[in-house]
């Protein structure tokens, strides 16, 4: 009788929050991460132990330590891959606010720890590289400024979005740290191009590149020093580059064997900017061609499962955050080889680095969350959509 007087209430069946996870997620793309991190830890006890040594710690302090940060990481990026497009973009935005603040007063309270390059903060028990946490909050922010001047009446977000890029290229040209400041800019021009950039523009905003490398390598010391180095065509032996070359070399095919590698005890970055060397001599190329195989897994896959993604804001910061990680890596092992100038970048969930492993795995759980599968809806649902706002 009640219900023929107020009618029935409808129930709405909630679907959990991690069972809905894992039936949307990249199942290919979360274990090429694990895999990753696995590989990291591996190396990391063979890398670290002589750097341990040389300053007074605990052999395996640093893989401890990597093993603490990396555990901090993957629990960031799952946490982050459970969230919806909305709430990942509203808290990239206070991220990002927070980082460009910790960026710009960098050259106030931050130390360079005897590098050259003020970079990172010291505070005491750890140190912290706010230009890490900068970059997923600047793709998402970007993507959002692009996917909202595609709207009618939208707001001019492809030129606030080019002054945003140029204000932080600036900002991290001046520390110096030139390898995140082109790391930025590419992310920027893949979304950019992605976003119906006109080629033209593309290619004049190309030569304002190269006016800016000519003036850096006139003006910087630290700038021209590297450049000279990779143009070079000696290298010297005694110089990390050096150091990596020869270790690729006696590497070979299936490496030197576990532990028997030499390169360790001569490069200070054989843990972080150099870990490649290291797997290269102790492993072979083999292992070399598997690390690129799980990072080339997880970029194409984000690619193709963004094809089908028809909301413009999560094509676009998808396609900029997948595309960046993947540059990322092929920067740092670019190096190692000399195929390109030394930049003192990490290789994701490789290398040891606390502010590189947690702003990784805030980067990838974006990812994951901006690529799982959604109801799409039909084309023309969207397009008047967009029509009607």
């Amino acid at each position: 009788m009640t219900e023929m007087v107020y009618g029935t209430v409808p129930v709405v069946s909630v679907d959990p929050i991690i069972p809905r996870w894992w039936r949307t997620v990249d199942k290919w793309t979360l274990t090429c991460v694990f895999v990753l991190f696995g590989i990291g830890l591996l190396l990391g006890l063979a890398s670290s132990p002589p750097l341990a040594s040389k300053n007074g710690l605990e052999p395996f302090h640093y893989v401890m330590r990597q093993g603490f940060f990396g555990g901090l990481a993957l629990a960031t990026m799952l946490v982050v891959s459970m969230m919806s497009p909305q709430l990942v973009r509203r808290l990239a935005v206070i991220g990002f606010v927070c980082a460009f603040v910790a960026v710009a007063l960098l050259p106030i309270f931050g130390t360079d720890f005897g590098k050259g390059a003020t970079r990172w903060y010291s505070l005491g028990f750890a140190s912290l590289q706010p230009s890490e946490f900068l970059k997923p909050g600047f793709v998402v922010v970007t993507a959002w400024l692009l996917a909202a001047s595609q709207d009618i009446g939208g707001p001019p977000g492809k030129t606030y979005s080019f002054v945003l890029t140029v204000m932080i290229c600036a900002m991290l040209a001046l520390q110096p740290d030139f390898g995140q400041a082109c790391l930025v800019l590419f992310a920027w021009g893949v979304m950019y191009f992605v976003g119906g950039a006109p080629m033209l523009l593309l290619i004049g905003i190309a030569g304002l590149v190269v006016m800016a490398g000519s003036f850096a390598y006139s003006n910087s010391e630290h700038f021209a020093r590297r450049i000279d180095g990779f143009l070079s065509p000696d290298v010297d032996p005694t110089t990390q580059l050096g150091y990596a070359s020869t270790a690729i070399r006696e590497g070979g095919l299936f490496g030197v064997g576990v532990g028997e590698g030499q390169v360790k005890w001569s490069l200070p970055d054989a843990h972080t900017d150099f870990i490649i060397a290291v797997a290269a001599e102790e492993y072979g190329l083999i292992c070399v061609l598997a690390i690129l195989a799980l990072y080339t897994t997880i970029v194409v896959r984000s690619l193709m499962r963004l094809m089908k993604e028809r909301d413009p804001f999560i094509r676009l910061a998808g396609t900029g955050l997948a595309c960046a990680f993947g540059v990322q890596a092929m920067i740092n092992m670019g190096v190692a080889v000399r195929l390109l100038p030394a930049k003192g970048m990490t290789l994701p969930f490789v290398s040891y680095g606390g502010s590189s492993l947690i702003a990784g795995g805030i980067a990838v759980g974006m990812l994951l969350a901006f690529t799982r599968t959604r109801p799409q809806g039909e084309m023309e649902d969207v397009l008047m959509r967009r029509i009607g706002r």
